[in-house]
């Protein structure tokens, strides 16, 4: 099922929330309507959860996780944490990170399997990422872009990736992804795409970076 949403009349629902298997983020002082939206899908199922990250509301570019835990970026106040401590279910693992690339959002893509990473982050990130999230790592470029988590959106059943602005694709052989890319992406580059990932290609006439679903 997919619901449309718009955040104050922007159409980049991910970056104002974070949704996963075992929980929502939903950007705390967001129009009644928007949180309505998750509220009235998801309430029943998961925990809907009101919050903000350094008193930011771009919680979605700011944060990483799926139903096993939950990073957040070194300018997350204690209130902040404690209120996602108290929101959360008790078996999410929550932790605040102290990495350069801050917006980890833009810099990581996970489901509860496999996590894509910006080659350039830290060392330390990457070890945190392995052991709360319980997820396999791996440094790639989507389209020649870093930021793999702005140009990749992933679920455990499936995924979105841009192929627009780059030649070359580049993402580890996943065996329970099943990937759509880009119309503008090359038959050649959706060959080499399928053939690293062992699933079949599905050619989307929309482009999903700045989201990501949930089983």
């Amino acid at each position: 099922m997919a619901i449309r949403a718009q955040f104050e009349g922007n159409n980049e629902v991910g970056v104002f929330a974070k949704l996963t298997n075992a929980y929502c983020l939903v950007t705390i002082g967001s129009s009644a309507n928007f949180y309505s939206v998750f509220e009235s899908e998801l309430a029943d199922t998961i925990p809907v959860v009101m919050a903000s990250i350094g008193g930011c509301r771009i919680l979605g570019r700011l944060t990483v996780g799926n139903r096993h835990g939950l990073l957040v970026p070194g300018s997350t106040t204690d209130q902040e944490l404690q209120h996602l401590k108290n929101s959360l279910p008790d078996k999410v693992v929550i932790q605040r990170v102290e990495e350069r690339l801050s917006a980890l959002g833009n810099v990581v893509v996970c489901n509860d399997y496999v996590a894509l990473v910006h080659p350039d982050l830290d060392r330390e990130t990457e070890e945190i990422l392995s052991d709360v999230l319980k997820v396999e790592v791996f440094r790639q470029t989507i389209a020649d872009n870093v930021l793999v988590g702005t140009y990749c959106a992933l679920s455990n059943r499936g995924g979105l990736v841009s192929g627009r602005h780059g030649n070359q694709t580049n993402c580890m052989p996943y065996h329970s992804l099943s990937m759509q890319v880009h119309p503008k992406t090359k038959v050649q580059e959706q060959d080499e795409l399928s053939s690293l990932l062992q699933v079949p290609l599905v050619v989307s006439m929309s482009l999903m970076t700045s989201s990501t679903a949930a089983d």
